[in-house]
């Protein structure tokens, strides 16, 4: 078979190279796509064609994808956690740094200098006092958020000597097993706010962390904080940051977000969404999204998914498979069974998993599959998708 992959960005050739040219056609403009791989186009406004089996984001965040949308249909839409982790954590380092010894504007300073050498190096000598940071280690570090970049953001803190708080009450198994076991617990948000020098938030844009660095939270924080935000704008509330580095509160604010209330603040340094926006960012999350985007196509299997669970199933000799995207209700399987058992369908193999509202469904079944068996498990009211691989 040959699948047919739509890019709406550049995307990594290293990615691409994980989809051999005898299986996959890939271009940008390419009709019935079975799968699309984006990075950072909006997709809200696209008109997705129905041939789309699977949305492939070469990334960790989604918004520029319509999830919503796509779950209806049974469309699983996979991102690349923990590719880009250790450009986002250098950044998010260079960022401390910076905010810590007043780098930037130490520079600036030193640019705007003029006149002969000695009256450069007298000038700098009068100018430097303006410009006293501060070292790291014995300092609190408050990480919020530790998935894949919170985790390593965290362990980097802790090598540096400083002493590091994190909060994250879904944290997985994985991802504690990672966690330096220095990194202490804190109780709360604004336990973790009350207690750090710096905070850097580490967690996706949705309505609960929207404003989660506030007012309120900004105030709890110890004289002459910093604040990092590499993660999206909307989570920091920027009058209340600007407020309180005004009032003389915070010591600097350290973001990827320009723009007009922020970019010409002097204690504000803003980047140009830097964060994953290395080659070798780029590269991981490429191939992380292409063997993932493959494996789906190919097998049926789901990893790295924001919309479905995670369902993996070795392939049993002698069988062909059936997979399903489900609304997670009571007796899904069951009609499914009873289906495949109508049509004389022996199931050797089955897997189902369920994440909130929606389930996906692997069967390896022994018989003579056709379209009459998809077509029948298709109209069981709930059913999303279903395909054989």
């Amino acid at each position: 078979m040959r699948y047919r992959i739509q890019t709406l960005n550049n995307v990594s050739v290293r990615g691409l190279e994980r989809l051999p040219r005898e299986s996959y056609e890939i271009a940008t403009d390419i009709g019935q796509p079975d799968a699309i791989i984006v990075r950072s186009a909006d997709m809200h406004a696209m008109t997705i064609p129905a041939s789309v089996l699977a949305v492939g984001r070469a990334g960790a965040g989604v918004n520029n994808v319509p999830v919503a949308a796509l779950s209806k249909r049974g469309v699983p839409v996979f991102n690349a956690p923990g590719a880009n982790a250790n450009a986002v954590k250098e950044l998010v380092l260079a960022g401390m740094f910076l905010a810590a010894r007043n780098i930037c504007q130490a520079w600036a300073f030193a640019k705007s200098l003029s006149g002969d050498d000695k009256a450069i190096d007298e000038a700098t000598e009068k100018g430097k006092k303006n410009f006293v940071g501060f070292e790291l280690p014995g300092r609190t570090f408050g990480v919020i958020g530790l998935g894949a970049i919170g985790v390593e953001v965290a362990n980097s803190a802790e090598r540096l000597g400083m002493k590091v708080l994190g909060y994250d009450p879904q944290i997985t198994v994985q991802r504690a097993w990672q966690l330096s076991s220095s990194v202490a617990q804190a109780l709360s948000l604004d336990d973790l706010f009350a207690r750090a020098d710096i905070v850097s938030v580490h967690v996706p844009l949705a309505d609960a962390t929207r404003g989660l660095v506030n007012e309120s939270r900004v105030k709890l924080m110890r004289k002459g904080g910093v604040i990092l935000n590499f993660s999206r704008a909307p989570i920091v509330d920027d009058a209340a940051v600007v407020q309180a580095l005004d009032a003389g509160r915070l010591h600097a604010y350290i973001c990827d977000f320009p723009n007009n209330a922020l970019k010409d603040h002097p204690k504000v340094i803003t980047l140009p969404h830097l964060g994953a926006s290395t080659v070798e960012a780029e590269e991981n999350c490429a191939i992380m999204v292409a063997d993932t985007i493959k494996d789906f196509l190919e097998n049926g299997n789901v990893r790295n998914c924001v919309n479905f669970p995670e369902a993996v199933l070795p392939r049993a000799t002698g069988t062909w498979r059936l997979a399903i995207a489900n609304q997670n209700v009571p007796n899904m399987v069951g009609q499914i069974s009873t289906s495949l058992a109508d049509h004389k369908l022996n199931i050797a193999e089955l897997l189902n998993k369920s994440r909130g509202e929606y389930a996906y469904t692997l069967i390896d079944a022994e018989g003579n599959a056709d379209e009459t068996v998809l077509t029948r498990i298709r109209a069981i009211d709930g059913v999303l998708s279903a395909r054989l691989v």
